[in-house]
């Protein structure tokens, strides 16, 4: 018997690769701490084949690449150091075929007394984690990513869940007004690497989801399932980019009951479940030019 043999991916690379950048200007400090992960493909596979590591850069070079960049070039925006990266391995090393860079940043935010900016004091804001990719095969373009996970989101009306399928296995109960929460991941395409504003478009999208999941301030907008929540954030935010990916990973609130406690809980005191269920993505294809 005669087996035929053929490696579809041999990438490796280096992970975690976690550091804080410093800049001062005069007294007035700024600083980006960024988490990154890059990872390779060669041109041959002898290094998995034949143990020939000829053409292998070491994932300890990979590691003082990136911080040799980031000292050289800094890190004007996640995306560019990104851009930075792949064209780095693309243009040094002849063996490189494909390259790919994932960075995401740790939300300090600088602190502010009494509606003073602090000049070097920063804190920790767990409000959404801000991440891009960039990837590129040798003689192809160079793609770049972005997006926002771990963003926590909640209100506590103005969202239902009635109407749906039901037969013998059904014990879900329809509900007109329940809490609505989730944890949100949104990822897009910025398509081939253009001058683009990426901080503006981040903020911007940022802004299009909290509108979207929220509606106005003063009255709110009524949800009628955790798919048409995703859909109007996804909806909202077209126009800016090519393709928009969101994941709401449902986190469910029941109002506990006390009347065994001699109380009357007039939904106040909700018990949280998060359920281990895949959350609700859709792909859209932006058809605007």
């Amino acid at each position: 018997l005669n087996l035929y043999h053929k490696v579809l991916n041999c990438e490796y690379g280096k992970n975690t690769i976690k550091f804080l950048r410093l800049h001062r200007e005069g007294k007035k400090h700024f600083v980006k701490e960024v988490e990154v992960c890059t990872h390779l493909r060669l041109t041959s596979c002898h290094e998995y084949l034949d143990g020939n590591n000829s053409a292998v850069i070491p994932t300890d070079t990979i590691k003082n690449i990136v911080l040799v960049l980031a000292k050289k070039n800094g890190i004007a925006t996640l995306e560019q150091f990104a851009i930075d990266i792949c064209q780095h391995f693309m243009t040094t090393f002849c063996q490189v075929a494909y390259v790919k860079t994932y960075v995401q940043e740790v939300p300090w935010q600088r602190l502010h007394e009494n509606g003073i900016p602090h000049i070097h004091s920063f804190i920790c804001v767990p409000n959404g984690i801000r991440f891009c990719e960039a990837e590129q095969c040798r003689n192809g373009p160079l793609i770049v990513f972005a997006g926002i996970k771990d963003l926590k989101l909640m209100k506590t009306t103005q969202s239902g869940f009635e109407g749906f399928y039901k037969n013998e296995h059904t014990t879900l109960p329809e509900r007109n007004d329940r809490i609505l929460c989730g944890e949100l991941f949104c990822k897009w395409s910025y398509g081939e690497c253009k001058d683009f504003d990426f901080d503006c478009i981040w903020n911007k999208i940022r802004e299009c989801i909290l509108e979207a999941f929220a509606g106005p301030p003063d009255c709110g907008e009524y949800s009628p399932s955790y798919q048409k929540t995703v859909n109007s954030i996804q909806m909202h935010i077209l126009s800016k980019v090519q393709v928009i990916e969101v994941v709401l990973n449902n986190t469910f609130y029941n109002v506990v009951d006390m009347k065994n406690l001699g109380l009357t809980n007039d939904k106040e005191v909700s018990k949280c479940s998060k359920h281990n269920l895949p959350g609700l993505s859709l792909k859209i294809l932006s058809l605007k030019a």
